[in-house]
């Protein structure tokens, strides 16, 4: 039997944004090295979930929580500076936003942020990372290119890469490919199956053929309640919770 260790822990939390309560006594934990799927119609608390583990939530001005998030067993919000918080936790967002930059200079960003300066050592970062995201093939010879010139997928999968310079250990993905082609899709599904090996991940995805493709386990989230989690296979034929087998059956969402 596998060990696993527990990465993030989400304990009673509550969110509200005013007097929206959009997310109530949520308690998930998330392992090391999984891919979490979260699956549920708009406005259930998906991506207030996902905004909520790097504090992104924070930004807006109506926002108010209790309960608590774990990241290693430390409290996000107590113990871990909000800066180097989202330098662990990365985060993809549905539309791809390349900085009006080189393409190198977009995976650099970060590095040299952080205080990396030696040029071979960013050389070595943009190539590695560009790799990973199934990209280097496409651009390695116009590295010095506008990002803006790249498509929609490249884009996507541009941004990837800028969140893996940063060596980020969860990588958050808000809806990655509702923008997207088949094929460009397909890159971004191989190259979360890879990171499997270093990252834990966590997706937001209204696209429930890709949650039962990549994720590990899933969790159906329903007007901002945590209707189930299981095991991605038993989420998909024989979840526990009438709810869970409607949406995913298409009977509503």
């Amino acid at each position: 039997m596998v060990e696993t260790k527990s990465k993030i822990q989400v304990e009673s939390l509550n969110v509200w944004f005013g007097a929206l309560h959009s997310l109530k006594s949520i308690n998930i934990e998330v392992q090391e090295k999984e891919i979490l799927g979260v699956i549920g119609p708009a406005n259930s608390g998906k991506s207030t979930l996902l905004r909520g583990l790097n504090r992104l939530n924070d930004l807006v001005p109506i926002f108010k929580f209790d309960g608590k998030i774990l990241l290693d067993k430390k409290d996000i919000y107590k113990d871990i500076d909000v800066g180097h918080l989202r330098q662990r936790v990365g985060m993809v967002f549905a539309l791809p936003v390349p900085l009006p930059l080189s393409i190198f200079e977009n995976i650099v960003y970060g590095p040299r942020r952080h205080g990396i300066k030696d040029k071979n050592r960013l050389t070595e970062i943009v190539e590695s990372t560009l790799k990973q995201a199934y990209l280097w093939d496409e651009v390695k010879d116009r590295l010095q290119s506008p990002a803006m010139n790249l498509s929609g997928g490249q884009q996507q999968r541009l941004c990837l890469a800028r969140t893996l310079a940063v060596k980020p250990e969860v990588i958050l993905y808000d809806e990655p490919c509702s923008g997207l082609d088949p094929i460009s899709t397909a890159k971004i599904e191989e190259a979360m199956l890879q990171f499997k090996k270093k990252y834990t991940q966590i997706l937001v995805t209204n696209n429930t053929k890709q949650a039962a493709r990549v994720s590990d386990r899933t969790a159906f989230f329903l007007m901002g309640e945590l209707v189930e989690l299981d095991t991605t296979e038993k989420i998909f034929t024989s979840p526990s919770d009438p709810r869970t087998n409607d949406y995913i059956s298409g009977r509503f969402g």
